[in-house]
């Protein structure tokens, strides 16, 4: 008998979805980091490690699907704990302290380990069709989200 591959559905990329989110808050946990404080991190190491304040709140609300009101918060925690900092160039922008730089190369590289050996076999061809398959959903999604 041949077993088939689960089609994609909801139920897969939500598997698959909480059971990476799970390694990678194992190795934010030992960092003292939270989910919430590692994407607004990320987000301005994304944006070259200096952002403007309100580009960034605008970022990782739409990222993560949360009210601004968390992220600003969020972005107080990490500057509080001087992960982040305005720039004192142009106080309207937020950027890395050299702590925060080293955290997320320590947290980044662990979690480059985690998603290797993750994906490891899987053929490159089948990665660019499930990126592009994931691709899609989260557009559609975005565009229901912004319609309600």
């Amino acid at each position: 008998m041949t077993t088939l591959a689960p089609t994609v559905d909801g139920r897969i990329i939500a598997l698959a979805h909480y059971a990476g989110r799970s390694l990678l808050e194992g190795v934010l946990t030992r960092h003292g980091l939270t989910f919430p404080q590692s994407v607004v991190l990320r987000a301005v190491v994304l944006a070259g490690e200096s952002t403007g304040r309100d580009q960034l709140v605008a970022d990782v609300t739409g990222s993560l699907k949360t009210d601004a009101s968390l992220v600003c918060e969020v972005i107080g925690e990490l500057t509080e704990a001087r992960l982040l900092e305005e720039d004192p160039v142009q106080a309207s922008r937020m950027r890395l302290t050299d702590v925060g730089r080293r955290l997320c190369e320590s947290t980044t590289a662990e979690t480059a380990e985690i998603s290797a050996r993750l994906y490891a076999g899987v053929p490159a061809g089948e990665l660019a069709v499930a990126g592009r398959v994931l691709s899609l959903v989260t557009e559609r999604a975005n565009a229901e989200l912004a319609d309600s």
